[in-house]
């Protein structure tokens, strides 16, 4: 750095990707890679949602990775957050439920209630 103004604009550049993590518009999905996701499943899971998402050319749909969601036993686990809805959380996930969540919640905007823990909890 040579500058307060190149200073200036490397700290407008990390607000401008700070800034894109707010107000998205579309639909998130966050899948739980820690240690017990991960050693659940949780990666293939998170590969074909990806794969889906991709196949489908679905560009207003985020698909990403967090830590633990705090339900061990339920890995792998994803939530959904879709523009206008409330979260949901998908346990005990397969990459073929997976893949069937991004056809009919993502894609046609029924959640797939069975695959849901409110489900699990019955």
């Amino acid at each position: 750095m040579k500058s307060i103004h190149e200073l200036e604009k490397i700290r407008q550049s990390a607000l401008e990707k700070v800034n894109l993590r707010k107000d998205r518009k579309g639909t998130r999905i966050v899948v739980g890679m820690a240690t017990c996701g991960i050693s659940a499943g949780a990666r293939p899971v998170m590969m074909a949602l990806l794969e889906e998402a991709q196949k489908r050319n679905l560009e207003d749909v985020t698909i990403t990775q967090t830590g633990c969601i705090g339900v061990c036993r339920l890995e792998p686990i994803f939530e959904v957050y879709k523009e206008g809805e409330g979260k949901t959380t998908y346990v005990e996930m397969t990459p073929e439920k997976a893949k069937k969540v991004i056809v009919e919640h993502i894609v046609n905007g029924k959640v797939v209630e069975e695959y849901t823990i409110g489900a699990y909890e019955k």
